[in-house]
């Protein structure tokens, strides 16, 4: 994709939009990482054009945000993050959500990715306040979010219905002051 356009770089890694050129791609990264993503993140892993379809109409709405992780290097995904229920008004808030794919892990990618995207979100997309929910045993999770920024807020039972079962969060979140 030689048209890529970067909306925020670092040094390893850079925030682009999601588009319909990144199914082969994105999809190949769900089948590999299904096991690891399938205890935290709601839904099934997209590995159909119909749910790659489905997934990227989402950010039609004014509401949603889809932006992927890509290394600087090669142009290689190595994470996504979206930004999803924005409000806007008073609040100028929304809440995170993210994965890493099993062949990109534990390399600090994600970190860096996460605060690109903190500083579009404060910046570019004019928010306040961002939140993410992470479930208190997925801790490679809270530590990351940790590193970013986001303080712990508190907690929320049966928060979110993941792989079978309403599963209970912790719910952290960052705003413009504490950047």
């Amino acid at each position: 994709m030689s048209d890529v356009i970067y909306l925020a770089e670092g040094d390893r890694v850079a925030l682009r939009y999601l588009c319909l050129q990144d199914f082969e791609e994105l999809t190949a990264l769900h089948r590999e990482s299904a096991d690891l993503l399938a205890r935290w993140m709601p839904g099934p892993p997209i590995v159909t054009y119909a749910a790659f379809e489905a997934y990227l109409a989402r950010f039609d709405e004014p509401v949603h945000e889809g932006f992927l992780i890509c290394r600087r290097d090669t142009g290689a995904i190595v994470g996504r993050v979206n930004v999803n229920n924005i409000v806007r008004g008073t609040h100028q808030c929304g809440t995170i959500g993210y994965s890493a794919f099993a062949s990109t892990t534990g390399r600090g990618y994600l970190t860096e990715g996460l605060r690109l995207l903190v500083g579009h979100a404060f910046g570019e997309m004019g928010l306040h306040r961002l939140e993410a929910n992470i479930q208190p045993h997925n801790q490679p999770s809270i530590n990351l979010i940790k590193r970013v920024g986001f303080q712990r807020e508190g907690f929320s039972p049966n928060f979110q219905y993941i792989d079978g079962a309403w599963r209970d969060h912790e719910r952290w979140a960052i705003t413009v002051e504490m950047t």
